[in-house]
């Protein structure tokens, strides 16, 4: 950076600091040097310029004082004044005028012409750019390099700090701190960079709170903001090197981010098909296995199972808990699959200790990473544990129907429980026999099975999302795409074909239960 002290402690140019101007002037960056004789050359100086004159302007007594208010209103960083034969010493009232705007003003020798104080300028640029580019390039190496070596986002933050002491943090869109490096962010600041990534635009720079004011680098994978580089200094206190710096970081991250997100949808694609071959029942139990042991599972171990969702209806789906599980797992040094459906998330764990252990770590898991998603409620519904994975199918329904009934209660209530301990319809359909369910469900559920069959209607799927619905008509109507009258002339045929009304609630029980108990009778 070349500054005013850089260019006064050049004794070849032979200047001389006459009033430093306000704190910290002598040590600003100057853009460049402009010569001119003008009493105006506010139109001509750019911000940060050094004006060089040999004060040919100068007429007159309040002279001065005019000459330097324009060039401090201008912004220009300070005056040299060159002496010349006919002016031995700088006029005192120039002095005086610097002295009061604040603006540095330097004396320059009569023997020194100004054409030297631009080619120091130059050459000091050139070797400014020059150690500039080759750190570049000495950095582009370093971060090439710890990226071949596999070092990720953690080596790309290492290399940084070696020239730049910053606290620095790498935080994706789930509020996951990919990496950190001298920056301590707690799990609430996290979460309001993952905010100010979901912005259009993303902001630059966010406050923090207790952490401060901090700049954020965006780092693109794939053409959308995936992270930011985060620095704990607002952008004004970094330097331009210092910002360079973090724009080539972001740059290397950007293909790091891609390729963690390349192995990630390999692995919840892997994930969604396990999910898939463990409900498809015996037909692909040989598969499980190889899946398993991808990720890091032994499937002739004990497993256990747990399911996870959102309370709430109107939010996002869930978006980023399925990562966050994974993390909260990894970290405990648990093996683990998720796979993320729209609903909810499927868990399954290698676990060698007792069920009540497993419990005791879920909550654990909902209380860690409930402040990570804000106001939103989240749910676990458990299935606990089987002795291998030939028996997965029975925990992996039980603990998303768990999860299912842990989202639709309203108030308060336990965020953990298991399928075991809901005390609702489902343990009492649970005391009978597959066979008695399939013959009380047949008996309620046929005629409509029978009428849709033959005439390819849709009052099963009507009947169920209105009691999904909670009996709701508009919402119903809504979620089928139908007119409110079209509903209840279906509720109507339902009504004459299986005698039972949804109106009356001793036949809206009969015709739930037999939704219900055609569900659990599918269970292992």
């Amino acid at each position: 950076m070349v500054t005013i002290r850089r260019l006064v402690t050049d004794p070849t140019l032979e200047l001389r600091v006459l009033e430093p101007g306000s704190a910290g002037a002598l040590d600003a960056e100057m853009r460049w040097v402009h010569t001119t004789e003008l009493p105006d050359p506010s139109p001509y100086l750019r911000e940060r310029e050094l004006v060089l004159t040999n004060g040919l302007w100068c007429a007159g007594p309040d002279d001065a004082e005019a000459f330097v208010a324009r060039v401090a209103g201008a912004g220009a960083g300070g005056v040299v004044f060159g002496l010349r034969e006919s002016v031995r010493r700088v006029p005192a009232e120039l002095v005086a005028a610097c002295r009061r705007a604040g603006l540095p003003l330097i004396e320059l020798s009569k023997d020194v012409p100004f054409t030297a104080l631009s080619h120091a300028m130059a050459t000091a640029y050139a070797e400014e750019r020059q150690r500039e580019l080759l750190g570049r390039i000495r950095r582009s190496d370093a971060l090439t390099d710890v990226m071949a070596r596999g070092a990720g986002a953690s080596g790309i933050l290492r290399v940084l700090r070696r020239d730049h002491d910053l606290p620095l943090a790498v935080i994706d869109r789930t509020a996951r701190v990919v990496a950190a490096a001298g920056a301590d962010l707690d799990s609430g600041q996290a979460r309001l960079v993952a905010e100010a990534l979901a912005r259009r635009p993303p902001p630059l720079e966010l406050d923090l709170g207790s952490g401060g004011r901090a700049s954020i680098f965006l780092i693109a994978a794939l053409g959308e903001v995936d992270a930011g580089l985060v620095c704990l200094r607002p952008m004004a206190e970094l330097s331009p090197a210092e910002q360079d710096a973090m724009r080539q970081a972001a740059s290397f991250l950007s293909l790091e981010v891609a390729k963690r997100q390349a192995v990630h949808a390999i692995e919840l694609r892997f994930a969604g098909e396990l999910l898939d071959m463990v409900l498809s029942g015996p037909g692909r139990q040989a598969e499980l296995p190889g899946r398993l042991r991808a990720f890091g599972i032994d499937a002739n171990h004990p497993l256990a199972v747990c399911a996870l969702a959102f309370a709430d209806d109107d939010g996002p789906g869930t978006t980023g808990l399925g990562d966050a599980v994974t993390g909260f797992f990894l970290t405990q040094g648990v093996p683990v699959v998720t796979a993320a459906a729209s609903q909810d998330v499927v868990v399954i764990v290698s676990w060698r200790g007792a069920e009540a252990e497993f419990a005791a770590l879920a909550r654990r898991l909902v209380t860690d990473l409930a402040p990570r998603f804000g106001d939103r409620r989240l749910v676990a519904g458990l299935g606990g544990t089987v002795p291998d994975a030939a028996g997965l199918r029975r925990p992996v329904l039980e603990a998303r129907e768990a999860c299912r009934v842990l989202r639709r209660r309203s108030g308060g209530g336990p965020a953990v429980m298991a399928y075991a301990d809901l005390n609702t319809h489902l343990l009492l359909l649970g005391r009978h026999d597959p066979e008695t369910l399939r013959r009380f469900s047949s008996a309620v559920l046929g005629p409509l099975r029978a009428h849709d069959g033959a005439r390819g209607g849709g009052l099963e799927t009507s009947l169920r999302a209105f009691l999904d619905n909670d009996r709701h008509w508009a919402a119903t109507a809504a979620a089928l795409h139908v007119h409110v009258n079209t509903l209840r002339n279906r509720m109507a045929r339902i009504a004459e074909l299986t005698g039972r009304d949804v109106n009356r609630t001793e036949d809206m029980v009969d015709l739930f239960l037999a939704l219900r108990a055609d569900t659990l009778r599918q269970l292992p």
